[in-house]
């Protein structure tokens, strides 16, 4: 059987504590395990395969001047200073520039948790009470959720220090990544063209979200029909079913009349609402 690419299952499993850190607050030391909060076995995922041999093709290291590999113990790490100006560093003066690994999640104060803008949010990571930290994990999850307030905190792991939110989730606490304001963009920085907007048509749009709104965000109604079927696809490829592409109509780009597009949209509302909605694939 000639595949170009195969799928790369990969079975779920329980959840397993990527690394331990201890949070210090005040003379309180809480051991805690770290958690991803999502499963890359969920996704879908491709390799390059050789057509001609059917075997999985390996990355190389080439030479962007010789165009030449390079062995990897060759390799060496270099900050760009200048136009194709580098300047290299060895294994033990990286070590020597990086932050010292305490592994330790240091809260340094305690903010309102509506003052976290989520431009700021990274990755996240669900905490568990390590042995010996329940009593204490209960305590910080319980008067973080009472106050309505989330701990800020330095998190040096790694080599890199990073900067953490903790905020309660259900009766445990998760853990956010944040961005550094430096490694933040402007908002500015986004071309934007000037628009009027009249009240009649902000009258509309208001009715339309109204129309459309619940009274709760549930996950549970929303399904990744684009991988669903991608899934199928694959089955039948591996039962040996040739796949071609359906033709397409090239979707049509025109001006529409916002007033008139607002005022269908509202007719629309309610027949949708009901109906599970699709996830975006991912790339």
């Amino acid at each position: 059987m000639d595949l170009g690419i195969i799928c790369l299952y990969v079975i779920g499993m329980s959840a397993r504590p990527i690394s331990a850190s201890t949070v210090s607050f005040g003379l309180v030391s809480l051991p805690v395990k770290l958690y991803s909060t999502g499963q890359s076995s969920a996704k879908v995922r491709f390799n390059w395969i050789n057509r001609d041999t059917g075997s999985r093709v390996k990355y190389q290291y080439v030479d962007g001047q010789s165009g030449e590999q390079v062995d990897r113990d060759r390799l060496v790490k270099g900050f760009e200073f200048a136009k194709n100006q580098y300047v290299t560093f060895e294994p033990d003066e990286l070590k020597a520039i990086e932050a010292q690994s305490t592994e330790m999640i240091e809260i340094t104060e305690f903010v309102p948790a509506r003052d976290i803008d989520r431009v700021y949010l990274e990755r996240a990571y669900y905490l568990g009470p390590a042995r010996g930290g329940a009593r204490a994990y209960r305590l910080l999850s319980i008067a973080l959720r009472e106050m309505e307030r989330v701990a800020i905190a330095r998190y040096s792991a790694r080599g890199k220090q990073r900067l953490v939110m903790i905020r309660p989730l259900d009766d445990g606490l998760i853990l956010e990544q944040l961005f550094y304001p430096d490694e933040v963009r402007s908002f500015d920085d986004v071309p934007m063209e000037k628009g009027e907007v009249s009240d009649a048509e902000l009258a509309l749009a208001k009715q339309f979200i109204e129309q459309a709104a619940s009274e709760a965000f549930d996950p549970g109604r929303y399904r990744d029909e684009v991988k669903e079927r991608v899934l199928a696809l694959i089955d039948r490829k591996i039962e040996g079913e040739q796949i071609t592409l359906a033709p397409q109509d090239e979707p049509e780009t025109r001006i529409i009349d916002l007033m008139e597009a607002l005022k269908a949209s509202l007719g629309s509302a309610d027949e949708t609402k009901d109906e599970p909605r699709v996830a975006a694939a991912s790339g």
